[in-house]
């Protein structure tokens, strides 16, 4: 799969998101990252279903439903309904992973888990097999502009190589103080979705940056590939 930049909303100016959302659309974006905070899981509240489906209305892209909320369960069909190609939850966020998982698939979307930056790889080990997607934390979630944790690299190799044994369809995504700089990094370790917040709208130049962090990225991964 050729490396992929999901922009992430968080950092993307509410006044007028739709207009954002378009910028980055036309900037060659394929997936569309958008955080849930619930103040409990993590300590910021961002937005609920509304705003996804009101997003639903003016853009095709991918929604990569990232849910950062406890009892996700109770929040799966709502979100579904709203317009989510992928729902993502935080394996630390239930007590009945496995369930979750099976009701998500349940609707006819894609299902992905994330794990924090301490949280170990050992707990994918029997649902791994289902997942179309792992999200590895590269900051602690709950806030943007953070930096990047350099200790989840060895992570993302691991992970990696998992993954090419028991599910090589399942693709890694990143989210955490991505740049052009550490795109380089996690594209190397074997990352294939970046996802970039701060870097991209809150640049002078949204698009440009875009590209550029796609570029760096897409120029490790066809180095690791030779």
């Amino acid at each position: 799969m050729a490396v992929m930049i999901a922009p992430s909303i968080l950092a993307a100016d509410f006044a007028k998101l739709g207009e954002e959302v378009r910028l980055v659309e036309n900037a060659g974006a394929k997936m569309l990252h958008i955080d849930i905070m619930d103040g409990h899981f993590v300590p910021n509240i961002s937005i609920g279903p509304g705003v996804v489906q009101s997003l639903r209305k003016v853009s095709k892209l991918e929604f990569d439903v990232h849910l950062m909320i406890e009892n996700p369960e109770r929040y799966i069909e709502e979100f579904a309904t709203a317009g989510a190609d992928i729902i993502t939850v935080h394996i630390e966020a239930t007590r009945h992973i496995y369930r979750l998982i099976q009701q998500i698939k349940a609707l006819g979307i894609k299902v992905g888990v994330s794990l924090n930056p301490a949280t170990p790889l050992d707990l994918l080990t029997y649902i791994l097999q289902e997942l179309d997607m792992v999200l590895l934390m590269t900051v602690n979630p709950g806030f943007g502009g953070q930096k990047f944790i350099p200790e989840v690299l060895p992570k993302i190799v691991a992970l990696s190589g998992i993954i090419k044994e028991v599910n090589p369809n399942c693709k890694i995504q990143v989210d955490g103080g991505i740049n052009t700089d550490t795109a380089r990094l996690v594209s190397r370790a074997g990352a294939e979705i970046l996802v970039a917040g701060a870097a991209v709208f809150a640049a002078p130049d949204p698009q440009t940056a875009m590209k550029e962090i796609l570029q760096a990225a897409e120029e490790e991964q066809q180095s690791r590939n030779r």
